[in-house]
């Protein structure tokens, strides 16, 4: 692969890579992480092992697939490799595209059997529009109908036909076995563990590039909340440095408000550890912005440098969610009232940006507007009727 020389007045966090990983759904890439978790220290050793821990929320587990985009982090030779577990569905496009803003490199992940689907294009041609490097990763080679040759050449294929340049089509590829643990840069010689995928991680991803004595810039391309914190703005240093008490500032559009960060995350494992700094490369959780949005920036209030702000995808479908009203209503359940649905919808809204709630005439039901044919909103008895509006 070709080396590219930092462009000037920028240097090299070499500390840190960032890769994030797309695939369509099922092909294999939360067990993959899985596997690179428990393989790097992740777990305590007394620690229970639990399948697909990057999936959150019970239809995540229900349906095996990612729904909101979430990061981990290990450490390998020295190197902080933050990995991006992206959604691989459409209906969550949104993720995708913020997900692939924090990162520098992709993991495409494609099934040696089923070969690259609908989602791996569309996954694979917003990382193709943002000129990332790709390393192909043919998953589940054990599969007895594997027909890797064949799928490696639909890759190419693949890439052709979204219009990639010749340095991204020389991509390196990396086989491997996610449920076993094992990855290997040759079939003729059986992997045993997943270090040939992480050597290969620190040879393609570049190091992230920041600029030295530059102010704090963080663009918010996530939210998360917290029940003792609140909501917690996710995003990626891309230049200075911010601590846990620092007074900053939240550029958006048309106006700046100060504040102050009363809680600072990074994440490492399979949870997010408190910290007093962090710099340039580290996707960082940012406690104490009560109202803050995606697209915003974080900034030092003594030298306000916005970046370009990142536009959420409008929402394609509208619900309307009321108590129920039927004749076997209040029979069971625990949470039966309005107060209580509403309570719920405003607890989604602090954590999820892909969706709006807005109160109707009624007072007793709620509009609520997102993307997609899914939605991991869960409340107890709960009636809706849903309008499509595209």
């Amino acid at each position: 692969m070709t080396t590219v020389n930092p462009p000037a007045g920028l240097v090299a966090q070499t500390g840190i890579r960032t890769v994030g990983i797309v695939a369509h759904v099922d092909h294999g890439k939360t067990t993959l992480v899985d596997s690179l978790l428990r393989q790097n220290g992740a777990f305590r050793a007394n620690a229970e092992l639990i399948e697909r821990v990057m999936d959150s929320g019970d239809l995540e587990r229900e349906k095996g697939i990612t729904i909101l985009a979430k990061e981990t982090a290990i450490d390998f030779k020295g190197v902080r490799v933050v990995i991006v577990d992206t959604p691989g569905h459409a209906d969550f496009g949104g993720e995708v595209e913020r997900s692939l803003l924090a990162v520098d490199a992709v993991l495409l992940l494609v099934d040696a059997s089923e070969g690259p689907l609908p989602q791996t294009r569309y996954v694979l041609s917003k990382a193709l529009a943002r000129s990332l490097p790709v390393i192909l990763v043919i998953n589940k080679i054990d599969r007895p109908d594997a027909r890797i040759k064949e799928v490696i050449d639909e890759v190419y294929e693949l890439f052709l036909d979204l219009g990639a340049n010749e340095q991204q089509i020389d991509f390196p590829i990396v086989y491997t076995n996610a449920r076993a643990g094992t990855a290997t840069r040759d079939m003729e010689q059986p992997g045993t563990d997943l270090i040939p995928l992480l050597d290969c991680v620190l040879v393609t991803a570049p190091a992230p590039m920041h600029e030295p004595g530059h102010p704090l810039q963080v663009l918010i391309t996530n939210l998360a909340a917290n029940d003792f914190v609140g909501r917690i703005a996710v995003g990626r240093i891309r230049n200075g440095i911010v601590r846990k008490g620092a007074k900053i500032t939240i550029i958006r559009e048309g106006s700046a408000v100060s504040g102050t960060v009363t809680s600072l995350t990074l994440p490492q494992g399979i949870e997010r550890v408190e910290v007093a700094e962090a710099g340039p490369g580290e996707i960082v959780g940012i406690a104490g912005l009560a109202d803050v949005e995606i697209g915003e920036t974080i900034t030092d209030p003594a030298d306000p440098r916005p970046l370009e702000r990142l536009h959420v995808d409008p929402p394609t479908l509208q619900m309307t969610f009321g108590v129920n009203t039927s004749p076997i209503g209040g029979k069971d359940g625990k949470f039966l009232t309005s107060r209580q649905l509403k309570a719920r919808l405003e607890k989604e809204v602090l954590g999820n940006p892909a969706i709006e709630v807005s109160p109707t005439d009624s007072g007793e039901a709620f509009q609520v507007r997102g993307r997609g044919e899914r939605s991991h909103l869960s409340s107890s008895r709960s009636t809706c009727q849903s309008t499509s509006l595209v």
